[in-house]
C-alpha cells in the first residue's frame, strides 16, 4: 500500500433546511394560522482515528467532502428531517490544521477519537414559530443556516513506543523482521525502506510497536535524503534505539555517525534530541565489526551510552537487547506534545467594514448568518433583517465607516445598495 502521511482536503457541513411558510386551510376551521414547520439540521464533517489505518492514502485523490443537506420544513407543523453526518476515518495519530487561518484543530491520537472539522447549518424555523399575538399571520421564515466550510490540512505522525535509527543500510529492517512480524523490503543498499514501517513486538506478557524510518544522512532535518519527511515518525515515541553499522565505522572516530544522527535529531526537535536512546551496535557477525567492537565500546562507555551489540542476521545478542528495552518501557512517560497556540476568530456578534473603491465589504460570522438565512424577496422578512442588522450595531458602523446613499454593500456573497439608512436588496 501507498504511503502517504499528508493529505489537503476541503470539508463542508450541510446546509440547514429552509423552514415552511405554510397556513392551514381546513373545512370548517377559519383563519387556521400559520403551520410552516422548521427545516432540518444539515450532517457535520466528523474525523474518526481508526488503529486499523496507517495511511492517508484514501485522500490522495478525492480531496472535497460535503455532507448532506437537511431536509425542508413543511406544512402542519412538520418539521424537516436531518442529515446524518459524513465520518472520515484517518490513521491515529493524525493532526489536523486549519490551511488559511493555520490554526491547530486538534489531534486524534486515540482510537475511535473523533474530532468535528465542520459544523452542520441549524434549520430555519419556519412561519408558525412567529406567530405572535400582534402578528398572526406571519408570511416569514428562515433560510437554512449555511453549513461550515474550509480546507484542512492532515498531517500523520506514526504513533509507536520505540523508533529505530541510525544511517541508510545500518540493518534497522533487518532488526524489525527478526523481532517482529513485519515484512520491511531488505537489500544491501543504502535508503532500502523508502517508508515508515511498524511492527508489533511481543515480549512475554508485554507487547510494543516498532517503527523503522528511512535512513537518516546528515542534514536529513533541512530536506536532505528523506529524513525531514519521516522524522516526524518518531516524535512520539519513548524510547530510541539508535542502530550501528558496525563494520563501517572509523577506529579513529568511531562515535562520529552517532553524534551526526544525534545532531539530525536535535536540530529537528530539542525534544527528540533529549529522548532516551540505546545504542545498538549490529553486525557482530562480520569479523570487521568484532574487531571494531572494543574500540566503540570503550567510546561509548566514555561518554555514559548504553550499547548492547547484536546481529540482526544471526539474532546474537537480541533477546537480550529486547529484555532490556521492555524493562525500560513502563518507566519512560509518553512525550509532552507542543500546545499549539490558536488564534480565535471574533465572537460571532462582532464583524469588521473594508471600504474600497466598489463600496464596503462586512464580513462577520452572526451578520453573515442572518442575511444568509432571509428569504430576500420577501418584504416582512427583508424588514425583519433590517432590524437586527440595527439591534447588532451594523447600521452605525457603516455610518461612522462613511456610507453614503447608493453605495454598494457587501455582507458574504450578497450585495446590497444602501439607501436613507436602509440596507435594498
Amino acid at each position: 500500500m501507498t504511503f502517504i502521511d499528508e493529505a489537503r482536503i476541503y470539508v463542508k457541513g450541510g446546509d440547514g433546511g429552509s423552514g415552511a411558510s405554510s397556513f392551514r386551510h381546513e373545512k370548517f376551521v377559519p383563519k387556521g394560522g400559520p403551520d410552516g414547520g422548521d427545516g432540518g439540521k444539515g450532517g457535520s464533517v466528523v474525523l474518526v482515528a481508526d488503529e486499523g489505518l496507517n495511511t492517508l492514502i484514501d485522500f490522495r485523490y478525492r480531496r472535497h467532502f460535503k455532507a448532506r443537506k437537511g431536509d425542508r420544513g413543511e406544512g402542519g407543523n412538520r418539521t424537516g428531517r436531518s442529515a446524518e453526518d459524513l465520518t472520515l476515518k484517518v490513521p491515529r495519530g493524525t493532526m489536523v490544521w486549519d490551511v488559511e487561518t493555520g490554526d491547530f484543530v486538534g489531534d486524534l491520537s486515540d482510537h475511535e477519537a473523533t474530532l468535528l472539522v465542520a459544523g452542520g447549518g441549524r434549520g430555519g424555523r419556519g412561519n408558525a414559530r412567529f406567530a405572535s399575538s400582534r402578528r398572526q399571520a406571519p408570511t416569514v421564515y428562515e433560510k437554512g443556516e449555511p453549513g461550515e466550510e474550509r480546507w484542512i490540512r492532515l498531517e500523520l505522525k506514526l504513533l509507536a513506543d520505540v523508533g529505530l535509527v541510525g544511517l541508510p543500510n545500518a540493518g534497522k529492517s533487518s532488526f524489525l523482521a527478526r523481532v517482529s512480524r513485519a515484512r520491511p523490503k531488505i537489500a544491501d543498499y543504502p535508503f532500502t525502506t523508502l517508508i515508515p514501517c511498524l511492527g508489533m513486538v511481543k515480549f512475554h506478557e508485554q507487547s510494543a510497536v516498532f517503527a523503522d524510518i528511512p535512513g537518516l544522512i546528515e542534514g536529513a532535518h533541512q530536506g536532505i535524503g528523506l529524513g525531514d519527511r519521516f522524522l516526524r515518525h518518531i516524535e512520539r515515541t519513548r524510547l530510541i534505539l539508535h542502530i550501528v553499522d558496525l563494520s563501517t565505522l572509523d577506529p579513529k572516530q568511531p562515535l562520529a555517525p552517532v553524534e551526526a544522527i544525534h545532531r539530525e535529531l536535535a536540530s529537528f526537535s530539542e525534544e527528540l534530541g533529549n529522548r532516551p536512546q540505546i545504542l545498538v551496535g549490529n553486525k557482530m557477525d562480520l569479523p570487521e565489526s568484532r574487531e571494531i567492537h572494543p574500540v566503540f565500546a570503550r567510546a561509548a562507555k566514555k561518554k555514559k551510552l548504553p550499547l548492547f551489540s547484536i546481529s540482526a542476521a544471526t539474532g546474537e545478542g537480541m533477546d537480550v537487547l529486547i529484555a532490556e528495552v521492555f524493562r525500560l518501557l513502563p518507566d519512560l512517560p509518553k512525550p509532552d506534545f507542543h500546545i499549539f497556540p490558536v488564534l480565535r476568530p471574533l465572537s460571532d456578534r462582532e464583524f469588521r467594514i473594508v471600504s474600497s473603491e466598489e463600496g464596503f465589504v462586512v464580513s462577520g460570522k452572526q451578520v453573515e448568518k442572518m442575511v444568509a438565512m432571509t428569504d430576500l424577496d420577501n418584504d416582512e422578512a427583508c424588514v425583519r433583517l433590517q432590524m437586527r442588522l440595527e439591534r447588532l450595531g451594523l447600521e452605525q458602523a457603516l455610518q461612522d465607516a462613511g456610507v453614503k446613499p447608493g453605495d454598494r454593500v457587501a455582507i458574504g456573497e450578497w450585495e446590497f445598495e444602501y439607501g436613507a439608512g436602509t440596507l435594498l436588496p
